[in-house]
């Protein structure tokens, strides 16, 4: 094994410990009468979650970090960023999908991603309650995407559609759009698809990941929201890109595809 494949080998093995911690905190309090909510936008009169596994979750994920590589950078969702000497960061959402967490609903995950330079190439989504965890690594020769589920890790690929009349598209929630000419975008999108499904948070991009659905479209997302997911859907042979094709890793609007087919026609379509 070379330098280079070591290291990645130990990426994973630390992204890995991360994941096996981020389980045993988060499902103390999934479904239980433990679980902690506050609203982070309750001056504003709107509702914003965050329960304490959020926080929790986020707590042991850097506490490990600060054991294991205490020079990468950390950005996450709950606590203030830490900056760091190597050029990488890990981007952590503790809990990625809060509302569906407090509603006993089992589509939000833990999201951990490692970038160099801001470009993601590591991302793993776990979901503790279910068992599953998808990983992505995306190399400059070869990439790779697995699926593991009670002990048994198998490799992941898009399916190909090629046509927006046969695709099936999830997005979180169209109203947390960044504008209502987003919604609109969305909207006339989503009228030419075969099915639409709400309310998927990040096991949406896994489904398309595994071959199951063909379109994730949103907008509005934080990077800590999208990078983790954005090596499992490339890896998988899936185009993930903001809505002009260009780099989502700082989030904001993102469109995955199975095809780059189906991606140019989607795009198409979202403007207009």
């Amino acid at each position: 094994m070379n330098t280079e494949s070591s290291h990645l080998a130990t990426d994973l093995d630390v992204a890995m410990a991360l994941a096996e911690a981020a389980r045993v905190s988060a499902l103390k309090y999934f479904r239980s009468d433990s679980l902690q909510i506050d609203n982070k936008l309750l001056a504003a009169g709107a509702f914003d979650p965050v329960t304490i596994a959020d926080r929790e979750v986020e707590k042991e994920i850097r506490a490990i970090l600060s054991q294991t590589r205490p020079d990468d950078g950390v950005l996450g969702e709950e606590h203030s960023d830490t900056i760091g000497s190597s050029g990488r960061s890990w981007v952590i959402d503790p809990i990625d999908g809060t509302r569906a967490f407090m509603c006993g609903l089992p589509t939000w995950g833990v999201l951990i991603a490692l970038n160099n330079n801001g470009r993601p190439f590591l991302g793993v989504m776990d979901q503790p309650f279910t068992g599953e965890r998808y990983i992505g690594v995306v190399e400059e020769n070869s990439s790779t995407a697995r699926y593991q589920h009670n002990g048994i890790e198998t490799a992941i690929s898009t399916r190909r559609c090629y046509s927006v009349t046969d695709a099936v598209m999830c997005s979180t929630a169209p109203d947390a759009f960044g504008s209502a000419e987003d919604v609109k975008a969305f909207s006339r999108l989503s009228s030419h698809t075969r099915l639409t499904r709400y309310g998927t948070d990040c096991y949406g991009y896994a489904m398309l990941a595994r071959g199951n659905i063909d379109l994730v479209v949103e907008s509005g997302l934080q990077a800590y929201d999208i990078q983790a997911m954005m090596p499992i859907v490339e890896a998988a042979g899936g185009v993930i890109t903001n809505w002009q094709g260009g780099d989502c890793s700082q989030g904001g609007q993102v469109i995955a595809a199975g095809s780059a087919a189906l991606h140019q026609e989607a795009m198409a379509i979202l403007a207009g």
